[in-house]
């Protein structure tokens, strides 16, 4: 019997995907227990229109990561720190500062978890710094820690 998973189940399949179970797995577990559904015709065409919504959506994602990724490609980010002699930053500049003067100087939000930095920036000086904005989508950002 052909049916269509619900859910991930563990040596049987991943979610929305058609498997070949047996008539009594299938009748006796995975739909009395709602993990699958029968594969007709119905429910076919209901899997297909879904598999196409999330690749659109997905297109849509990546338009707009591409779009972001350009306009951060033109901009120099400046964040102000204390800094003492020799050009040692006091503590340092972490992707959440990163991100949060992304959005106060350029309304560009970008959730900090994207923003790939090696390690805390702790000198004065130009950084480039890459950001994961989509799957294959990584946009480079020139900054610069200056002293207040």
């Amino acid at each position: 019997m052909k049916v269509i998973l619900l859910d991930n189940i563990k040596g049987v399949g991943k979610k929305d995907e058609i498997i070949n179970a047996s008539d009594g797995y299938a009748r006796n577990y995975l739909l009395p227990k709602k993990l699958a559904v029968e594969a007709n015709s119905e429910n076919l065409s209901k899997l297909n229109n879904k598999k196409e919504a999330a690749s659109y959506r997905k297109d849509v994602e990546k338009q707009k990561a591409e779009e972001l990724a350009k306009k951060l490609k033109g901009i120099m980010l400046k964040i102000k720190v204390k800094a003492g002699e020799n050009g040692k930053i006091f503590g340092g500049v972490t992707n959440k500062e990163i991100s949060d003067n992304l959005k106060s100087q350029y309304n560009f939000i970008v959730d900090k978890k994207k923003i790939d930095l090696k390690e805390t920036i702790k000198t004065l000086g130009e950084f480039n710094v890459d950001i994961k904005l989509f799957e294959g989508v990584i946009a480079k950002l020139r900054v610069e820690v200056i002293s207040e």
